[in-house]
């Protein structure tokens, strides 16, 4: 389907966030005058938001019944927060489901590099995009300053696209992006899917699809990203930080390699913090390797890259206490990650709302660990982490409890936190019972951080 096949369809955009806008954008520049949905009452919108809906000049239909309203449409764009099962049920009677990325997958001449796993998604795309910015280059996905339909009618073949993709933007893809790059792929979004398998099996269009002109870049350390991985005739390349057997990327000797080459980049020159962050190196490299980046660029751009925000970003430092924002740490591999990549004293804070995790391994890290002075649990999930952690037995440390808000919070760290102390948030939960989403955890942190005493 085209974009003139539109022409004098019943068009409806499921979703006015920031996919939302993009899609309503794009088909209002060509003359398709959408009809836009979505279950927030539309009184409970900023004001600003208000006037930007009128002044589209389309109509709008807003509130919990919103759907029982999808009539007589031809065409429905979902949004990625909307369950395609959902959508499917609610909507029976619509011809052609679609989304702004399946959209942009069917219509993009240039080639794409996707990349999706549970965490470091972000990160790996970001720096891919550092490497590559020698040449015509887009970043969008979650992250990138675009929303891809925004400057879809500028590409042609020789531009790059890097295209971060959640489960919720793969799930009903039918192309696969030139390079798939598959990270650490574990449990997440359990309240949005069925189990785990249904997650995993969302993000297949990665490399299900691929020919065998493309490449799939694939984390050996974790079998689903395996599982993943090897769907698809694209040519497997495989990164790892345990194994140096593989075709592809790996560490040796302190030493980012890739096999058959002379390529050597030293861990210690890198300004990301943490273990897990050299799997997105390495996943980085290959991806920048196969899309024809120079050594130089590559590693110029791996040295210089310090990371995104809210990804164990230093907040601030204190009356010698180091404070770290890890608020993107939405998982409890995440949080383990984080843990990890510190010796020094620790106080974190850990907790929020549910997505169904299972704590067992994080209350074992916990244990283990021998610089772990003290836990702030706050949240929902409190009592759940708080069981996990009684199965083990083993924490000594203090563990604090109660926390309202970021000031409760810090009122906590002020009679706890010594000098040579690492402050860490690294939740392992969602945000939503305490806070309005993962940045404003974060900023929160930040400004009580910054003004801490």
């Amino acid at each position: 389907m085209e974009i003139k096949d539109l022409q004098g369809k019943f068009v409806a955009v499921l979703g006015y966030g920031l996919e939302g806008r993009a899609v309503a954008r794009y088909l209002i520049k060509y003359g398709i005058k959408p009809v836009l949905f979505d279950q927030k009452p539309f009184e409970k919108w900023e004001k600003a938001d208000q006037e930007e809906i009128k002044s589209l000049g389309i109509n709008f239909i807003f509130g919990p019944d919103a759907f029982t309203e999808l009539k007589g449409f031809d065409v429905a764009f979902r949004s990625p927060g909307i369950r395609l099962s959902d959508v499917r049920c609610q909507m029976s009677n619509v011809a052609v489901i679609t989304s702004q990325t399946k959209w942009f997958f069917e219509h993009c001449p240039a080639k794409i590099i996707g990349v999706t796993g549970t965490k470091g998604k972000g990160t790996t795309s970001s720096l891919i995009y550092e490497m590559l910015k020698e040449s015509e280059v887009f970043l969008t996905g979650n992250i990138g300053k675009e929303q891809p339909l925004d400057f879809l009618d500028k590409l042609t073949k020789d531009y790059w696209v890097i295209y971060e993709l959640s489960s919720f933007q793969l799930q009903d893809l039918t192309k696969s992006p030139h390079i798939g790059v598959v990270l650490m792929v574990t449990q997440e979004h359990l309240d949005y899917h069925i189990d785990e398998n249904d997650y995993r099996t969302a993000k297949e269009a990665i490399t299900k699809y691929q020919t065998e002109r493309d490449f799939a870049i694939i984390n050996e350390d974790y079998k689903p990203s395996v599982q993943i991985g090897r769907l698809g005739l694209g040519r497997k390349l495989y990164f790892s930080k345990k194994s140096q057997t593989g075709v592809g990327c790996f560490i040796k000797n302190g030493e980012i390699m890739i096999a058959d080459s002379d390529f050597r980049l030293p861990v210690s020159e890198l300004q990301l913090k943490g273990e897990h962050n050299w799997e997105n190196v390495c996943a980085a490299v290959l991806a920048a390797h196969c899309a024809g980046a120079d050594t130089d660029s590559i590693k110029r751009a791996a040295r210089h890259f310090k990371g995104l925000e809210h990804r164990l970003e230093l907040a601030a430092e204190k009356n010698a206490i180091k404070f770290y924002n890890d608020s993107f740490s939405t998982t409890p591999e995440t949080a383990i990650a984080g843990i990890k990549s510190f010796s020094q004293p620790l106080i974190i804070i850990l907790g929020g709302s549910s997505k169904h995790a299972d704590f067992t391994e994080l209350a074992r890290t916990i244990s283990e660990a021998k610089n772990i002075k003290a836990l702030i649990i706050i949240g929902e999930e409190t009592d759940k982490i708080r069981a996990s952690l009684a199965q083990e037995k083993k924490f000594n440390g203090t563990l604090l409890t109660g926390a309202k808000n970021m000031r409760d919070i810090f009122w906590q760290i002020k009679f706890t936190a010594k000098p040579g102390d690492v402050v860490l948030l690294s939740p392992a939960c969602a945000s939503f019972d305490m806070f309005k989403n993962y940045k404003d955890r974060g900023e929160q942190f930040k400004i009580f951080a910054e003004n801490f005493k």
